[in-house]
């Protein structure tokens, strides 16, 4: 009698299991009440950008009616790349996902993608329309692994209303690191110090970008493009020769120090709408919001490059779209639908309009959305060009390095060390030491050399 209860019991635990995981299963490949094949897409977007998504999701779910797009909220991208793969394999992994440009990396080695270069060759769908610097951040030995989408690039700005209360010159729209030394050095002399000259977070995605418009690699075998990364390098004669130009302006007490975090990206901006603060760096992304309020006295220039030398150009930030392979082909093919969807002109032309990212897709800047908005602001086409104007290299294509959240983490404590007078060499020279030994253990742990 127990054997036979038992037997019961199992069998009826495996129903509900079926049961349940068919229902999940649904969830992600067809919906029976319209019949059409379902794909979830994981997003990180909030505000402006979930808003431009949902309006992208209900446009592409009309226009067809095999897909049912269904969009999901996931949190930041941290968390999210955590989600992915803790859930692969399962039924509730999303088809398609958004994931940020330092794991790129991770993505790629963890065999749980599908590269776009597939549909890509099979559809033979015209990859030379997404704009180079935005696509060599996720390619490998010339396949494209994920689609741009949200892309960002590390912008400089000035507000024009106190340079021109002072008297002084704005700086050259492709500036060099004296360029803007100068006019934060005015600002502080003509202010008589009421108003600071610049600032910079201390943000490592700031410090890698001057290194890379300098071009130089941040770690060896190219930033991890023509092999597998084994040493990083921040205290090579760039590195520390961007340092040097920040300490300057500290020296001179021109520079506000914010520190590091959400916070300081807030009242770095909040200090430069209300003019007490002339310059600072953070993402293009903020272009839009800044406009807003200062209007057309907002000034905008390329990422600095050191003195008598030529920018290599900087990084694409953001995220990009992959599609997982743990799910159908129809999904997948959905999913790559979607995908041609989002990247396409117009798509990204509107994109860019509502959120402040920037555009993928060449065809973008002959589309009426924004043809519009950069006859009426000029300024807002200033990053844009950054990024049109750069050839992809091995130093200005982002790092492929697995688990680059603690080098960040090393460096942003470095930036924090020299802002309150630390050696800048030894500062570096700390955070090189601190991620090479994670790296050492990352590599090791993965099997790799």
């Amino acid at each position: 009698m127990k054997i036979k209860w038992k037997w019961q019991w199992l069998a009826g635990i495996l129903v509900v299991i079926l049961a349940l995981g068919t229902v999940v299963y649904n969830r992600t490949q067809v919906n029976a009440d319209s019949g059409r094949i379902k794909v979830v897409f994981w997003h990180e977007m909030k505000g402006p950008g979930q808003q431009a998504i949902d309006a992208y999701v209900k446009a592409f779910n009309q226009q067809q009616s095999k897909y049912q797009v269904v969009a999901e909220f996931e949190g930041g991208y941290n968390g999210v790349i955590q989600k992915i793969l803790n859930t692969h394999g399962t039924a509730a992994s999303p088809a398609l996902f958004q994931s940020m440009d330092i794991s790129t990396s991770q993505m790629y080695h963890s065999g749980f993608t599908t590269p776009m270069q597939k549909f890509v060759d099979r559809d033979h769908y015209d990859v030379d329309q997404i704009i180079p610097g935005a696509k060599a951040i996720v390619m490998r030995n010339s396949q494209l692994l994920a689609m741009p989408f949200n892309a960002s690039q590390t912008a400089l700005y000035y507000n024009k209303a106190v340079l021109r209360q002072y008297g002084i010159t704005p700086p050259p729209v492709d500036p060099t690191y004296d360029d803007i030394t100068r006019v934060a050095k005015a600002i502080h002399d003509k202010s008589h110090g009421k108003v600071k000259g610049m600032t910079m977070e201390a943000y490592s995605w700031l410090f890698e970008q001057l290194v890379a418009n300098a071009g130089v690699p941040v770690a060896n075998h190219n930033n991890g493009h023509t092999g597998n990364a084994t040493k990083v390098d921040f205290t090579s004669p760039a590195a520390i020769n961007a340092m040097k130009w920040v300490k300057e302006n500290i020296d001179y007490g021109d520079f506000m120090n914010f520190g590091s975090g959400g916070n300081a990206a807030a009242n770095e901006a909040a200090s430069f709408l209300a003019e007490h603060l002339g310059i600072f760096m953070q993402s293009s992304a903020k272009t839009g919001q800044l406009y807003q309020v200062l209007k057309n006295d907002l000034g905008v220039t390329y990422f600095p490059r050191p003195n008598g030398q030529k920018a290599n150009g900087i990084a694409v930030g953001g995220a990009a779209l992959w599609i997982a392979n743990d799910k159908p082909s129809a999904v997948q093919d959905g999913a790559w639908e979607f995908t041609k969807f989002l990247a396409s002109a117009q798509t990204q032309a509107d994109w860019q309009a509502k959120t402040g990212y920037l555009a993928v897709n060449k065809g973008a800047k002959d589309e009426p959305t924004l043809k519009k908005l950069f006859k009426k602001s000029p300024v807002l086409e200033v990053s844009g060009n950054q990024m049109l104007r750069t050839k992809p290299n091995n130093t200005n294509s982002g790092v492929f390095v697995d688990g680059w959240v603690p080098a960040r983490t090393a460096i942003q404590t470095a930036m924090q060390q020299i802002f309150v007078g630390q050696d800048i060499r030894q500062a570096l020279q700390t955070a090189e030491n601190t991620y090479n030994k994670v790296l050492e253990s990352n590599n090791r742990a993965n099997g790799r050399h």
